[in-house]
């Protein structure tokens, strides 16, 4: 994962150390993948709202990352769920724009009951390498954040190419965390946390707690989630969270599925110590 050395983002000083933080963090990033608010997850879009809300009803101002919209128009278009491994960008990128629209469409309404509106933010990895579109990135969430809206980000899959994406939204989730100077990272998934190996195979042990200067030898990091719609595994969520963690964001591998405990500072999870800062 690479950014230009003079990143443009806000200066981090956080005052989140560990679970019981996070309910009082002034800034918060959430992520949530494919697999959990498309298919058969769809309906998690609701308990999801429900969690984010609640924490902007505690004070925190929130961005949400959600991948899923490649995977939300599959069943719409009649196409492959592994329309990903294709290879064919055009038709990517066209089950990106019918997707992006039902995704934000399902957002929104669920968002309704509570009269709070989303606002759609689309980058590419392109966007965030230039200090011009950096800038101005930055500046819209700030002033959607300003204005009570609840800014959603995605890959803009529809005019991305392979030499200007993210790839994964693990990623794109840390570059933000770290452009707009959040104070806590979650990283959402259907695994409760990052285990030894994938969680399937016999001898796998969780990991409860990652040190910023552990390198993690011996892990082996499964593939994507347990749906197959999603483009990220393991190995992408700890690279996002090392990535954050760098620049003195703290992060927190959890269940979309406990998402309200997480951000009410239970204890669960994979917890990623920010480096010091300064």
């Amino acid at each position: 994962m690479t950014v230009p050395a003079d990143t443009g983002a806000l200066p981090i000083v956080t005052a989140v150390r560990n679970h019981a933080d996070i309910p009082a963090a002034p800034r918060i990033v959430v992520k949530v993948g494919s697999s959990s608010v498309t298919g058969d997850h769809v309906a998690q879009i609701d308990s999801l709202v429900d969690a984010l809300v609640a924490a902007r009803e505690g004070g925190a101002e929130v961005i949400l990352v959600s991948s899923g919209a490649i995977a939300t128009a599959i069943p719409y278009l009649g196409l492959d769920v592994r329309l990903r491994d294709a290879g064919d960008l055009a038709t990517q990128q066209a089950a990106a724009a019918v997707g992006q629209n039902v995704l934000m469409w399902r957002y929104q309404t669920s968002l309704d009951r509570y009269r709070v509106v989303a606002g759609q933010v689309l980058l590419t990895a392109g966007d965030l390498e230039l200090p011009a579109t950096r800038a101005n990135a930055r500046r819209a969430m700030e002033r959607l954040l300003g204005l009570g809206v609840l800014p959603i980000v995605n890959e803009n899959d529809t005019v991305a190419t392979q030499e200007i994406r993210f790839g994964d939204n693990d990623r794109l989730a840390a570059l933000v965390a770290v452009l707009v100077g959040a104070d806590v990272l979650i990283l959402l998934s259907d695994v409760d946390a990052l285990y030894t190996r994938p969680p399937s195979e016999p001898g796998a042990e969780r990991i409860d707690r990652v040190a910023h200067d552990d390198d993690l030898p011996g892990i082996t990091f499964g593939g994507i989630g347990s749906a197959g719609v999603g483009t990220g595994g393991a190995g992408t969520k700890v690279a996002a969270a090392k990535y954050a963690n760098s620049f003195g964001v703290p992060t927190l591998l959890a269940d979309t599925a406990k998402v309200a405990d997480a951000l009410a500072g239970k204890v669960l999870g994979t917890w990623f110590d920010a480096a010091p800062q300064g």
